[in-house]
This record gives C-alpha cells, structure tokens and sequence, in this order.
C-alpha cells in the first residue's frame, strides 16, 4: 500500500476513534444531566436538543388556540368572517347532527342556518374576554376528566370548519414550522388534504389552487430563513362507506403530486369496527397496480385491548406505524418489526391525554426501543394537547432514563424512515449529526448548569400544567 494511503487511512482512524471517545465521554456528561438537573433545567437542556423530523403530526389539529383565535380574527381583511356557538336558544327547527358549545362556522354557513339558530352564534372577533378564555379551553384537553370523547367528538368538529380555509391553514403552518425549527427540528410531515377548501363566499377552491395559497405563504422569507423541511400525506378517514375510493382517489392524486406529497396514511378511531385494516386491503392492493408503491404511515394498534390490528396494517403494505400500543401483546408480530424496516411513530402526551396509556410508565415505547423495533417521537395533535416536541422528550427521558445513544437513535429514525427524497434526508442526516457534535461541545462542561440557567426555554402549557410543578 502506498505510504500516503496508509497515512490517509490512519488519520481517518484515528479521527473516528477520537469522535467515538468523544460521543462515549458526553454520554456519562448527558445522564449527570438527565439525572441531577432541575425540571427547568432538564426542559431548557432537551428543548435545545437536535431532533430529526415530526413524522406523526396532523397538521390542522397542531396549531395552538391562541393562534387559530388570533388567525381566524385576522382573515376578516381577505373578506372571512367566522363565529362561534356561544348559545343555545329554543328554536322551532329541528338540528341536524350534535350539539357543540364553541362550534365554529363561516358566515356562508350561518347565513344557511335559521335567523333563530343564527342567535346561537357571536362572531369570533366580538367575543369576551371570559368567551374568548372558554373558547380557547373548549379547543385543548387542559381539564380532568377529558379525555378521547372530547377529542374526537368535540374538538375535532370545532376546528374542521376553519381547517378548511388554505389561507389560514397557511398562517397557522407556518407559525408552526418555525416554532418547530426553534425547538431544533428539521423536518415536518404533516397529515393535510387541500380538499374542500373554501372561498370567503363559501364556493370551493380546487385543490391545486389550495396547494398555491399554502406553498406561496411557506416559501416567503420568514420560514423559508429557518431551513426547516416539510412534506404532507393525505389522509384516508378508515371508517367511511367509501373508503375504498378513497384508497384509489388518494393514491391517484399523490402520483401528481410526489414533489409534496409523499405518503398516505389512514385515520379515525379504530374502536369503531367498520374501519378494520382488512377492509382495506382489497383497495390498497389495487391501488398500488395503478400507481406504483406510494409509501404508507397507518395509525394501527391505539386501542385498549389486544388485537391483530399492528400486523394487518403491515398486510396492506405499511412501513410506517402510528401509535402501536397493542404491538406490545403481538410477540408475533414484535419479532417481524425487529431490526426490520418498520417504523414505530409514539405519541407519549397524545397515548396519555387520550387514556390509551394514563400512566407513561407502562406505554410499551420503551420495551420497542429497547428490544430493536425502530421508534420515534412525535406530537401527534400538540394544539389540542398544547404541547410542543420537548414535552415528548421529557417525558421520555425522564421516566425511562434514556441514554445519550437512545436519544440519539430517535432522532435518526424519524430521518431515515421520513418519506421525504433521498438527497434531502441524506442532507437532514448531515445537518443533525453536525448539531449533535455544536450541542456535546456546549454542554460538555463542568458549569453545565449555569449554561442552562440562561437559556429561556418556550414552556408549553402542557409543561406547566404536567411536566414542571
């Protein structure tokens, strides 16, 4: 061998060698951390962490009350106006559907309603200040005693009226991306279909000019300067009587749209029977004869009681699991997803809020991590919760006393498993290992906790009510 190879060779040795003695020394340096800092300082610490990508996020139920409140106020210059049920009045007509306090709906659509239904309602931007507190509380699961009924039943119905406006959706991402990227993320992939978007008169936009509204708003400077990524899914709603053309309508729609959208997941409580996996499975398998092997991210296995439900998602050709929690009674299926391609998404604050797991010590996370089933944090529906990323790695870190190479490893997951093109996650994998390096060096010190005694962390409301007492 030439001399300068074998020069060359050693020199990368022994750089190699000096960055895995380096990693090993901040380990012992990360759990002094993680065991001996303050909640304020173990918050300030893990949100100044480097994370990889948020791939379990519906995007719509992300944003804060205080910002939909404030965004839905501010639209009235594109000529929106929206209102919120503030009352119950006797009315002679008979109402179609539940009855929701803090219902929200756009002027087209109280315009429809009688003039004695129409008295139910205030406009969003006359609201009280004791309204405008009950609303944004009617918004988020911050009460004992809420739990996935409230969720589902209530609080999702009160945001799909304004879920619906692109360019709300587009202030309200975008608020979120960099919120996001402050926290040290580099990578979104939001659950947000641009279907039946609606005009200020209330006549539809078509999807591609949604899709415009959103990428013009996500491209000016402001997010653009943050260097975060992002993609969507769509999303199959499993427990409509049309799903399979759904399947079908979906996967023709993301054949058009690959430069965006980069997955197709399948939502809705699995706790309603009429969304079992195998009914899709027909659907699925033609669908892929059509258009090819489009990547799917399925919520599979958030229920209470043992089932199958993990292992016939992978039947219809996931890669990606959302939620997972019965995987834990599947031993089967357990050593199918080991060291394998699959990918666990877990959701901590949302499995807890949702009383699929209340008590964080038996979530079956730590046994996936830990036995070799790939996972990763994410916030699932962090408006409702009013949380933030942070709050998944505090909760983790704290009780299962995560070493610096698991939490190193969950980041990297949500990377490598991210739908997004290979070029970008190759890039995002070289930005986070760089951050990785910037961050052992910062808090590889003696005076550690004076470091974290001057950062001024972002505290969610979820932390303050949770995580910080």
């Amino acid at each position: 061998m030439p001399y300068s190879n074998l020069y060359t060779r050693t020199i990368a040795l022994a750089c190699l060698l000096t960055a895995a003695a380096s990693a090993q020394d901040f380990a012992t340096r990360f759990a002094e951390i993680r065991d001996r800092a303050t909640p304020a300082q173990l918050y300030a610490f893990l949100q100044t962490l480097p994370k990889g990508g948020d791939l379990h996020h519906h995007a719509t139920l992300s944003f804060y009350a205080h910002h939909v409140l404030e965004a839905a106020v501010n639209i009235q210059k594109l000529g929106y106006r929206y209102h919120t049920r503030t009352s119950f009045h006797p009315c002679p007509d008979t109402e179609n559907g539940p009855v929701v306090i803090f219902q929200n709906i756009s002027t087209p659509a109280l315009n429809k309603l009688s003039p004695c239904r129409q008295t139910d309602y205030t406009p969003l931007d006359a609201l009280t200040p004791e309204q405008k507190q009950a609303w944004l509380s009617a918004h988020i699961l911050d009460e004992p005693g809420e739990n996935r009924n409230e969720f589902f039943e209530e609080i999702v119905a009160r945001l799909t009226p304004l879920a619906r406006n692109p360019h709300l959706f587009a202030e309200l991402f975008a608020q979120n991306l960099k919120l996001f990227s402050a926290e040290g993320l580099r990578y979104v992939e939001g659950q947000w279909g641009p279907f039946l978007n609606e005009k200020a008169d209330g006549s539809p936009y078509t999807p591609d000019e949604a899709i415009a509204i959103v990428q013009a708003r996500l491209k000016q400077p402001d997010v653009a300067s943050t260097g975060i990524a992002y993609r969507f899914q769509v999303t199959i709603i499993r427990f409509r009587t049309d799903v399979e053309q759904q399947i079908l309508n979906l996967h023709e729609f993301v054949s058009r749209h690959r430069d965006l959208f980069v997955g197709i997941n399948a939502a809705g409580r699995e706790d309603n029977d009429k969304g079992h996996a195998l009914r899709m499975l027909k659907a699925f398998r033609e669908a892929r004869r059509r258009h090819g092997n489009i990547p799917l991210s399925i919520h599979a296995g958030e229920k209470d009681s043992p089932g199958p439900e993990v292992r016939n998602t992978l039947l219809l050709g996931a890669t990606r699991i959302g939620h997972g929690i019965n995987l834990i009674d599947d031993p089967d299926t357990m050593l199918l997803m080991r060291h394998n391609r699959y990918l666990v998404e877990i959701n901590l604050v949302s499995n807890r809020l949702l009383d699929y797991t209340p008590d964080l010590l038996q979530h079956p996370f730590i046994e996936y991590l830990r036995f070799g089933i790939p996972v990763c944090l994410n916030t699932d529906d962090r408006g409702s919760w009013d949380s933030n990323i942070t709050d998944e790695y505090m909760h983790a870190v704290k009780l299962f006393r995560l070493s610096w190479d698991e939490v190193k490893t969950l980041g990297r997951n949500s990377l490598t498993h991210a739908f997004a093109e290979p070029q970008l996650k190759q890039a995002m994998l070289a930005t986070y290992e760089r951050d990785l390096a910037a961050f052992e060096k910062r808090f590889d010190t003696a005076t550690w906790d004076k470091v974290l005694d001057a950062i001024q962390p972002a505290i969610s409301g979820y932390a303050k009510r949770n995580l910080l007492k």
